[in-house]
């Protein structure tokens, strides 16, 4: 199946030298073989060109908020896709960068014996600026391949501000979009020319990495990141662990999302962002599970209707799950990819938010935390305290506990653009899925993206949605997490 046109894009003006020694796929956020539209891409290039295939997925240092915990995840990664490229004819060149800058010209060396590179397109973090300060120094195309969503990034033609007009356009091209799958296996029978070896004047000054040795005990300990963030102990990451997860998740969470995924007592969350925001599993591939588990057909599907329910005709879990990662994940993309500068901010923020914050601002808060105190779980709330707990010491936080430690964060600190602040730190330095659209979606929602005004008008949350800790220990079953996660 061709890859759809619309998820390709070039970021230079370079010519494809039909000379070069190989063809280069930097892999940079879709950290996976099954179901990558940007590794399928390359290997029809190297195809094509009938020339080798050497993927390169670097590993840097200098990024915000590196951590023991988010390297030892993407460095499992990095494993399994060692294994996976291990009998096929791809040279898998893995590199984790010891000091910082010490690999900044690695690339470019590459990419001095290419025909072409292929890398993977992503709308956050530092991914779109680094993508911007290599374009133009390497001398054979860069190709850019959105493989983030079952909807490429370019497909909508506006920026989407609510959840019900999002869905109404997405239930009308989704369909079409299913039968444009990336490929199960784009290794499967591959069959190319194979590199014997690397340049020696890239091999020489840089060394591809030891994986296992960065896995042991202490293996990280020299690299130069934030090593008070403990990798998590309870999710692994890399392709097998997201595999599992997925499988877990069919088996044993579908069929109670509906009744039990906002109970934090329970383990009805599908438990994959991670997964997701590594680019260790194809939000492609799950959707396909899903359906297949679901053994939908496309003439079940109804006219599109903009509700989260009645359009699949699948499980009412099912469809619970797949309004979550088509509606509300894919939506935080579009934002992200159409808003490249904004998703980020305060201003980004709906009018009516933003004049509700203003009429609130100087509204007296009962009581207020430093970051020092709600990083230390150090509040006056039990709850607040265990979800923080939670995200500090596994790396995740349950949905529905999200949502209010985001809410009563708002309610503790001086101003929304603080709490903002406060949010957007604590989530990307100790959430698995921070530093991702879909998990700036959930803080901005707490500020009024994607939502509307509520009444009646309260104090500091004017007009936006309203939520206590009392309301929630009323209606979930909590007795076991605030064991869990007590202090």
């Amino acid at each position: 199946m061709p890859i759809p046109e619309i998820r390709i894009t070039q970021a230079n003006s370079r010519s494809l030298r039909q000379g070069g020694q190989y063809v280069l796929y930097w892999m940079i956020a879709a950290r996976r073989t099954r179901y990558n539209f940007a590794l399928q891409h390359a290997v029809d290039r190297a195809r094509s060109l009938d020339k080798p295939l050497v993927v390169f997925e670097p590993l840097r240092v200098r990024y915000d908020w590196a951590s023991d915990r988010i390297h030892r995840f993407i460095i499992q990664g990095m494993r399994d896709n060692a294994d996976a490229f291990g009998d096929k004819p791809v040279t898998y060149f893995p590199y984790v960068e010891p000091k910082p800058g010490r690999g900044s010209p690695l690339l470019a060396k590459l990419a001095e014996n290419a025909c072409t590179v292929v890398t993977d397109e992503y709308p956050c973090f530092f991914l779109p600026h680094m993508i911007d300060a290599v374009k133009d120094r390497l001398p054979v195309p860069l190709e850019l391949v959105d493989g983030n969503c079952v909807v490429p990034m370019r497909l909508p033609d506006r920026t989407f501000t609510v959840a019900h007009s999002y869905r109404r356009w997405m239930h009308k091209n989704i369909l079409d979009c299913l039968t444009e799958l990336p490929e199960t296996d784009p290794l499967d029978n591959l069959s190319l020319p194979e590199l014997d070896k690397l340049p020696a004047s890239v091999t020489r000054k840089w060394k591809p990495a030891d994986l296992d040795a960065l896995l042991g005990e202490d293996g990280l300990a020299s690299i130069p990141i934030d090593h008070s963030v403990p990798p998590s102990p309870v999710v692994d990451g890399g392709s097998a662990a997201a595999a599992k997860a997925l499988d877990s998740f069919l088996t044993d969470a579908l069929p109670v999302y509906h009744t039990d995924r906002n109970h934090p007592d329970e383990q009805g969350s599908s438990g994959l962002s991670p997964h997701l925001h590594f680019g260790h599993i194809a939000a492609h591939e799950i959707v396909e599970r899903v359906l297949d588990h679901e053994q939908w057909t496309p003439d079940q599907a109804s006219e599109a209707n903009g509700k989260n329910h009645g359009f699949w005709n699948t499980s009412e879990p099912a469809e619970g799950f797949l309004d979550q990662i088509l509606t509300w994940r894919e939506m935080g993309f579009n934002l992200a990819f159409r808003e490249p500068e904004m998703y980020d901010k305060f201003e980004s923020l709906p009018d009516w938010a933003k004049k509700t914050i203003a009429e609130t601002a100087d509204d007296p808060r009962p009581v207020t935390y430093t970051l020092e105190q709600f990083e230390a779980a150090e509040t006056d709330d039990e709850l607040w305290n265990a979800a923080q707990r939670q995200l500090v010491r596994q790396g995740v936080m349950h949905n529905y506990m999200r949502m209010l430690w985001g809410k009563k964060i708002l309610h503790w600190t001086e101003s929304a653009r603080q709490a903002l602040e406060i949010m957007i730190h604590l989530n990307n330095k100790y959430a698995l899925d921070g530093r991702d659209p879909n998990s700036y979606s959930g803080i901005f929602w707490v500020l009024g993206r994607y939502d509307r005004a509520w009444g009646p008008k309260r104090p500091i949350f004017g007009s936006l949605r309203y939520m206590t800790s009392d309301s929630a220990r009323k209606k979930l079953r909590l007795t076991k997490y605030l064991s869990r996660f007590g202090a």
